[in-house]
């Protein structure tokens, strides 16, 4: 990969989603390529790529290892294979022209955001509460790619390890807490165009919120739905027609 020589970067709030890659025109003076185009070209990309992701962006590119490249009048950015948007990478820019060439540059994706750690030792299976986050600040590429960013999916989940205090929590290390347990007698029902069907049933094992289940029916009949809780705390399995 070429080396970083005297990077530039730019910081940006991350908005929607991302935009495709486009065919970036450049005027040219002379015959060679202006490296300064190659390097903002390819930070453009890096840049519309990354919407969408928490916190802020903060975008480093290193400059082409060569300021001899032909002209190009259309510089076309693109993420190598195996490349991230993400920590330490590499982003591509080719020209497709009649004399077409490729240059890959280094490039950094930080990202500054709020992340959780654990305000206490949590042990496995205790359910998260919200005074057991400690909220923090910082580069979540240099942190576990699961870290938990969203307290609102954090609180009411179990955690299936330890976690030391001040350790950051990751989603890999929690699951959904139990919303239903075998044997458990729940709502059971389908729903259509204008209509809703209803009857009870029994839960043939325990499951979260959101998770595929059994439910043997008063008529006998084993019937899969998926467990869905409601504001009010109460249970019903519903079955797709």
């Amino acid at each position: 990969m070429p080396g970083i020589v005297r990077p530039v970067s730019t910081t940006a709030n991350a908005p929607a989603q991302p935009a495709p890659a486009q065919a970036v025109t450049a005027p040219q003076n002379s015959q060679y390529q202006n490296p300064q185009i190659i390097r903002q070209t390819a930070e453009r990309f890096l840049r519309e790529q990354t919407t969408g992701l928490p916190g802020q962006v903060n975008i480093t590119v290193g400059e082409s290892v060569s300021d001899h490249m032909p002209a190009c009048t259309a510089l076309e950015p693109f993420l190598p294979p195996g490349a991230r948007l993400w920590g330490t990478t590499s982003v591509g820019v080719r020209c497709a022209g009649e004399r077409p060439w490729t240059l890959y540059l280094q490039a950094r994706v930080s990202i500054n955001a709020t992340y959780f750690v654990a305000a206490r030792q949590i042990n496995p299976g205790e359910t998260i509460a919200p005074n057991d986050l400690s909220p923090r600040q910082g580069d979540l590429t240099l942190l576990p790619r699961t870290v938990a960013t969203d307290a609102g999916q954090i609180v009411g989940t179990v955690a299936v390890n330890r976690i030391t205090s001040g350790l950051p929590i990751r989603a890999d290390l929690l699951r959904s807490a139990i919303a239903v347990q075998q044997g458990q007698t729940v709502r059971v029902v389908s729903r259509g165009s204008g209509f809703e069907v209803s009857t009870e049933g029994q839960v043939l094992s325990r499951a979260s919120a959101g998770d595929p289940v059994q439910v043997r029916t008063r008529a006998g009949q084993v019937v899969s739905g998926t467990v869905k809780t409601g504001k009010n705390g109460n249970v019903e399995v519903e079955v797709a027609l």
